[in-house]
């Protein structure tokens, strides 16, 4: 019945700290995530979108309509609409060329950026045949006529692509038309400029993730161009001792200002170079060689740009994650090495070691080449250009910043990430990072000490789906999610969620601090002198707080269950007993650890004590939650004897000596009672309370037992004494109620007439209690006994039917054994 409400609860989606699984959805529900807003309507694949800051606006293509919605909240209603959407006609097309009607036959939006101070330029795949058109910012429509964008956009839509608009000038890369090799283009206004497919191609199978623009002439000294850089993913033709796989990381660039050759490489790009990304756990020789994602973080001046990608391995079917960071010294230190060998001359994998030309291939116009009359790349001599034809790739690899991954994960599958800057209370700068899976989770995480910290993760969505885009506002403080089914817009963080020191201190999030009661956002603290925050190790400034307090009292060789509820999945629970740590928790030692707390199995009386829970992290102990457990006798259970100590004391000596003496004295009491009765009632041939006799003959032995009740003797009338009443002088073993069974007693050989019966003891004496008695001693050990039926009975006696009957009630009421057994009787 909440599966309604699930989907309510995803128009306010969230939850505090990173410890996802097991969540209930009613909590999930009521909770909610603290400033999440969302946009959606009919169409679906929100996958590309553009953010202008300035503006206050949020532009999101999506399939056959682009937005504008409001950055600051998407969700209200003043979002406008241009419905683009790919005609009958030009979708029957598209499936006469045996493409997908559900995916590949419609208009996906997959460029988005502004052309100029009054107009932005989009493109579409258009049912398999790309358009292109100009929209009116003001106004918020299409303002031209739509034109041919098979040179600037893909034909399908999962297709790799990236693209920038620079100065007016469109580069983009991609796999153009459907039968063409990977290209990277610019087009209009400036003459159209691509990369060469022969002698030597530039690409195989290459899958674009990615580009950025590096303004690396800005406070240049040399005089440099600047330059945009690629990432992608191809098929890898050289081998090395890092990769010997099918496909390999790669990052190319070219000059913005590149022209093309004049003769030779005419229209061509005569600046491009290519290196190899190297993503991996050394120790493992596990090698991350397949990008993901790459994102540009500017620095405060170029050549500070740092570059951050997700890389997973080349296997299928296999979620593994790495996040890597390069710079952008890094890649220019590689461009400025040795290039790679010819790769058609059958040298795989050896470095060039021939003379190279003057000017160093691949380099862009800068004052030194200015000087000697080289003002652009149509004045390069041809010598250059035929060694940059054929050797566009470098022989060194671009090492990661760490030479491992700041982050690796398993299970997890990242498709997205984007970055930024944070300054932090002690005034060092941290990086942010927002990173999107494959099935809808949002992870933030903060770099410290080249380590990713991961603060927190998301779930977005009820319904798994991919994460397509993300984008940061620094201005909004937001970050904007693009997925199939709509965009969501998150807070870059929620510092109110975390209701304790230590979760706000450990947490590490350079946005939070602790001002002694709340975790307040830093950056809106005009006084932040009282604010305490410890992001490089997440241990410090806590004082110890107050802990829950619970009782539990439970009986021996019962279960039981001591929940603690962990918030940080970064934590480990320790369980201490009266202050020593639980060691162990093997299949004798009667704990186990869960999820859920600590087990205590078939508990004992040693089991006894305080029970607390640790949140071991960052070598930091927290005390989460004590418990009282008492582990109780059962009321008949004897108790515990003490220890050996506690007996060998002259008390308790003293004690066990006169308790020993009264018991025997006790038992000496009972037993000369007992004989006395038995001794009174066996006298002659009475008939008494009980009269057993042996007797032995040639072959066999038999008993006899003649009882009568307390009141009555015999078969006959009971008088006003109690004396019974005899009509005649019948066999013995016929006067009485009982008869031995299975073998019928022998009538006694004593003819006199039975002597009057002894006088009654009190109703409350021993022969009221004597049966009581009897199973007392001798346990289960009984005689199946046969009641006769009983001719007449006065009214002043009762039968022996009632006489027992009497006795087993009162029984019910009195248990003389810890574990009584009725079986028998």
């Amino acid at each position: 019945g909440w599966s309604q409400a699930w989907s309510q609860a995803l128009n306010i989606c969230s939850r505090r700290g990173i410890k996802s699984p097991n969540i209930n959805v009613k909590d999930w529900w009521r909770t909610g995530l603290l400033g999440c807003r969302r946009f959606q309507s009919s169409v679906v694949n929100y996958s590309t979108l553009l953010l202008e800051e300035d503006m206050g606006l949020l532009y999101v293509g999506a399939r056959g309509a682009v937005f504008a919605l409001n950055a600051t909240d998407i969700s209200d209603n003043t979002a406008r609409t241009i419905e683009w959407e790919a005609s009958e006609e030009q979708k029957q097309q598209c499936l006469s060329k045996g493409k997908d009607d559900k995916t590949e036959c419609y208009n996906h939006i997959r460029f988005l950026q502004r052309f100029n101070s009054t107009h932005l330029y989009m493109c579409g795949t258009h049912a398999f045949k790309p358009l292109c058109a100009y929209i009116d910012e003001e106004s918020f429509k299409v303002s031209s006529e739509f034109e041919e964008g098979r040179e600037k956009c893909p034909y399908g839509p999962a297709t790799g692509y990236t693209g920038l608009i620079v100065d007016q000038q469109m580069y983009t890369a991609s796999q153009y038309e459907f039968q063409c090799s990977p290209d990277i283009r610019r087009n209009d206004p400036y003459p159209m400029v691509r990369t060469e497919e022969a002698p030597t191609r530039w690409f195989h199978e290459a899958d674009f993730v990615g580009s950025a623009l590096v303004r690396e002439s800005e406070g240049s000294t040399t005089g440099d161009d600047d330059k945009i850089y690629y990432f992608f993913t191809e098929k890898s033709q050289e081998q090395t001792p890092y990769y010997s796989h099918i496909r390999v990381a790669r990052v190319g660039r070219v000059c913005k200002g590149d022209r093309g050759g004049l003769l030779t490489l005419q229209k061509r790009w005569t600046s491009f170079l290519k290196a190899t990304l190297v993503c991996s756990l050394p120790e493992y020789n596990l090698h991350f060689n397949v990008l993901r994602s790459i994102y540009t973080l500017p620095g405060h001046t170029p050549h500070d740009t740092l570059f951050y990608g997700v890389f997973s391995p080349e296997w299928k079917n296999v979620k593994i994650s790495a996040v890597c960071r390069f710079s952008l010294s890094e890649v220019q230190r590689v461009f400025d090495g040795p290039y790679m060998e010819n790769q058609d001359s059958g040298a795989e994998g050896s470095e060039y070691t021939g003379k190279v030309p003057d000017p160093r291939p691949g380099s862009c116009i800068t004052d030194q080449l200015r000087s000697r009359g080289i003002n652009s790349s149509t004045s390069l001599p041809d010598d250059m250009l035929n060694f940059v034809r054929r050797h566009p790739l470098m022989s060194q690899q671009v090492m990661s910043t760490e030479q491992r991954p700041l982050l690796f994960r398993r299970t997890t599958d990242y498709t997205q990430l984007v970055a930024h800057r944070v300054e932090g209370l002690d005034g060092q700068n941290y990086h942010l990072l927002f990173m999107g899976t494959d099935d809808g989770w949002l992870h933030r995480a903060v770099e410290v000490r080249g380590h990713l910290h991961i603060i927190e993760e998301l779930q977005l969505f009820d319904q798994p789906q991919r994460v397509d885009s993300l984008v940061i506002s620094h201005t909004q403080m937001s970050v904007y999610v693009g997925s199939p089914s709509g965009v969501v817009q998150l807070p870059l963080s929620t510092c109110n969620r975390y209701n304790s020191c230590y979760d706000c201190i450990f947490s590490r999030d350079p946005y939070c601090g602790w001002d002694g009661q709340d975790c307040l956002d830093i950056t809106a603290q005009t006084d932040r002198s009282n604010l305490t925050q410890d992001v490089l190790y997440g241990n410090r400034g806590c004082d110890n707080e107050l802990v829950q307090h619970r009782s539990r009292s439970i009986m021996v060789g019962d279960d039981v269950l001591l929940q603690c509820e962990i918030s940080s999945n970064l934590a480990t629970p320790v369980w201490t007993l009266d202050g020593s740590e639980l060691q162990g928790y093997g299949l004798e030692s009667g704990f186990r650890v869960g999820t859920d707390g600590l087990l205590v199995i078939e508990s004992q009386p040693e089991q006894s004590g305080e029970y607390t829970c640790h949140a071991l992290e960052n070598g930091v102990r927290v005390a989460v939650v004590k418990y009282s457990v008492t582990v109780q006798l059962p009321p008949s259970a004897p108790a515990p004897p003490p220890p050996t100590s506690e007996l060998l004391s002259p008390r308790s000596m003293e004690a066990m000596y006169l308790s020993l003496i009264t018991i025997l004295g006790g038992l000496c009491l009972v037993l000369t009672v007992v004989l006395l009765y038995l001794g009174f009632c066996l006298r002659g041939s009475h008939r008494g309370k009980y009269s057993l006799r042996a007797k032995r003959h040639s072959s066999s032995a038999h008993l006899d037992l003649k009882t009568i009740s307390s009141h009555c003797n015999g078969k006959g009338i009971c008088n006003g004494n109690g004396v019974s009443q005899q009509p005649g002088n019948g066999d013995t073993h016929k006067g009485g109620f009982l008869q031995i069974v299975p073998r019928e007693g022998q009538p006694s050989p004593n003819k006199d007439p039975p002597p009057p019966a002894p006088p009654l003891p009190p109703p409350n004496g021993l022969s009221a209690t004597l049966p009581s008695v009897l199973r007392r001693m001798h346990g289960n050990s009984y005689m199946l006994l046969r009641q006769s039926e009983a001719e007449s009975s006065s009214p002043l006696c009762r039968s022996f039917t009632e006489e027992l009957n009497t006795i087993l009630e009162k029984r019910k009421h009195t248990q003389l054994l810890p574990k009584p057994n009725e079986s028998s009787l």
